[in-house]
């Protein structure tokens, strides 16, 4: 009989700090939906090919199924509800809602979490570069194109917020004041 001991970890999940009782041998995209109730993370083909349950650990995108629920003690995990605001929808979201950058949805969370890194590593990426991150998606419903575009308006967009906030604020003088 194999053992499956549990083991309590602590993390932060989506800025929360999350403490739980996870068996040793459950893989993270499973605890993130049963246990943490998580169902954005969505699992494909359960060997890392698909990327329908990317999530961010420590910032970078990882295949939740094939890391285990322990390895995340102490570190700091988003889904894709943790890079959707309280109130509406990121920027890449809503690109990808105004350029039909989705399909059925099944593989958009983890599409949407991977695009997320790139655009944090590169505020500017080519069309390329986009491609070359979709390339670890499968999706079976587009040919990617609105995907790639959504992505690039979103850095355009966000390139532009980024600016209008550095922008100096030029005061109005009257009279002399």
């Amino acid at each position: 009989m194999i053992s499956n001991p549990v083991k309590t970890i602590a993390f932060n999940l989506n800025g929360q700090h999350v403490q739980e009782d996870v068996q040793s041998r459950l893989n993270l995209a499973d605890f993130l939906r049963q246990q943490c109730h998580l169902t954005g993370t969505h699992v494909g083909c359960e060997h890392g090919v698909c990327g329908a349950c990317t999530v961010l650990v420590e910032g970078r995108a990882v295949r939740a199924c094939l890391m285990l629920a322990v390895q995340v003690d102490q570190k700091t995990v988003t889904t894709v509800e943790g890079i959707t605001p309280e109130r509406g929808l990121s920027v890449l979201q809503e690109s990808f809602w105004s350029e039909h950058g989705l399909q059925c949805g099944f593989c958009t969370p983890g599409v949407l979490i991977s695009l997320t890194q790139l655009l944090k590593d590169h505020a500017s990426p080519s069309p390329e570069q986009i491609r070359d991150v979709l390339s670890g998606h499968l999706c079976r419903c587009t040919g990617y194109q609105n995907m790639v575009k959504a992505c690039m308006v979103a850095a355009k967009r966000m390139r532009d917020e980024l600016a209008s906030a550095q922008a100096p604020v030029l005061h109005e003088v009257k009279d002399g004041h």
